[in-house]
């Protein structure tokens, strides 16, 4: 799967897509450049799970959690400063493992041993046009 998006809303709506067709427990990793788009897919996916709170990026509180629907959560990480993600490996599996939550990770690259083998991939790239391309990698 490939899509072009001309506009953060349509990034939206796609996260939102994403969102309302997961199952619990899931794994998402958003892999791009900084400002390609990464937290506005997560603001869909947000959406689409019901989440009413503003999503913003964890760059630097490195993770955030919303909460949602009866005791299920989405956590919201980001790894881009952490080289070696130390005590946030722990708090990374202990989300992994919970059959309530749904994990979203960017920059996924220090803990990327510490994925499940199954789990979402997608790399944005930003286009010459200023335009997004968002592929699923598998």
């Amino acid at each position: 799967m490939e899509k072009r998006f001309s506009s953060e809303k349509e990034m939206i709506k796609f996260g939102e897509e994403i969102g309302k067709n997961l199952s619990l427990p899931s794994v998402i990793e958003l892999i791009g450049d900084v400002g390609t788009g990464k937290t506005t897919i997560t603001k869909g996916i947000a959406k689409g799970l019901g989440i009413k709170d503003e999503i913003t990026s964890p760059s630097f509180t490195i993770s955030k959690r919303y909460n949602f629907g009866d005791d299920k959560s989405l956590v919201h990480y980001d790894f881009y400063r952490l080289n070696e993600p130390g005590i946030m490996s722990e708090d990374l599996i202990e989300n992994i493992s919970d059959e309530k939550t749904i994990v979203v990770i960017e920059w996924g690259d220090s803990i990327s041993n510490l994925l499940p083998e199954k789990h979402l991939k997608f790399l944005i790239t930003l286009n010459d046009d200023g335009t997004r391309t968002v592929k699923e990698l598998l």
